[in-house]
């Protein structure tokens, strides 16, 4: 099989494509021959040797697959079967390849409302919504959700499952991105190109943070007595949790990670067509490098996705 691997650190230029030995599932384990991988925002970041999560090169990078079984040591999936999930992280799951062993709990039946496209992009994004909205945050009708980055990846997840939950759901988005986040459900659009956030909304509930920097600290201002703040980028900020604590508020950092129940519960959202993903741009497998030069660029409107 084909796999993009990487011996040394650097820009986009050393992700190479190379043969390998198809992977062979142990118990409890699937094959699933690739059909999309969602990118992600970190794996530029792997691949620069910005984040030491996977130590030195080579390794394969990605998390994001959507496809099909073709072997299975399980009983929860057949050969055949369609699946999407995002297995192993933060472990190593060697995704971007034509062939990955998963383990079963991590994969869940692909909907038949989405594309292998639109499935690839959902995991990654999906899951970090979930569990920061609906596992951290617990949040209920009524409530007044603030989503920093409405128009990326994980922010236009993050509102269509808020405005499932039935919040009132506020975003922070440029003024290129605020007819998309309207259309998918944002009752409220801040324009962060001319308008200060803190100083133009009050009484949030939670505020889900997507950008870093000083966004989440100066979330601080806008949260109601008790709110809860929820960042997907600066979780291990000692000195920011410290600030958030002294001022009587939830702090809570959220590292994404494999959950059937979420996913399960992702599908279910799909299938009540109260959530789909949407994909900016689709590159076949030998334009990885194409890919990760945009996907470095940022401002992404939802996902990019590698064809296989």
């Amino acid at each position: 099989m084909r796999v993009i691997t990487q011996d040394t650190f650097g820009g986009p230029e050393v992700l190479t494509i190379v043969e390998a030995p198809e992977p062979q599932p142990i118990p409890t384990e699937v094959v699933v021959r690739v059909k999309a991988i969602g990118l992600n925002p970190l794996e530029s970041r792997l691949r620069a040797g910005e984040f030491p999560l996977l130590g030195r090169p080579p390794f394969i990078l990605g998390w994001d697959i959507s496809g099909v079984v073709e072997a299975a040591q399980t009983w929860r999936f057949r050969p055949g079967d369609e699946v999407f999930g995002m297995p192993l992280f933060p472990r190593a799951a060697n995704a971007y390849a034509e062939f990955v062993a998963a383990p079963a709990l991590h994969l869940a039946h692909k909907p038949a409302e989405l594309s292998h496209v639109e499935a690839s992009a959902l995991p990654v994004v999906g899951l970090t919504a979930w569990q920061g909205l609906i596992d951290l945050s617990r949040v209920a009708e009524g409530d007044r959700v603030l989503v920093h980055g409405g128009g990326g990846g994980i922010g236009h997840v993050a509102i269509q499952i808020a405005k499932a939950l039935g919040a009132h759901v506020i975003t922070t988005a440029g003024p290129n991105k605020r007819e998309f986040v309207e259309r998918i459900g944002a009752d409220e659009v801040i324009d962060y190109t001319a308008v200060d956030f803190a100083k133009s909304v009050r009484d949030i509930d939670v505020v889900l943070d997507t950008i870093g920097g000083d966004t989440a600290e100066r979330s601080l201002d806008v949260l109601r007595p008790g709110g809860h703040l929820v960042t997907a980028v600066a979780e291990d900020d000692a000195e920011l949790i410290a600030k958030f604590e002294a001022a009587g508020m939830r702090f809570s950092g959220i590292a994404v990670d494999p959950d059937p129940v979420a996913l399960r519960g992702l599908v279910d959202l799909v299938e009540q067509g109260s959530l789909r993903v949407h994909v900016q741009e689709t590159f076949p497998f030998e334009r990885i490098a194409d890919a990760h030069r945009l996907l470095e660029r940022g401002h992404l409107q939802g996902k990019l996705v590698l064809t296989v």
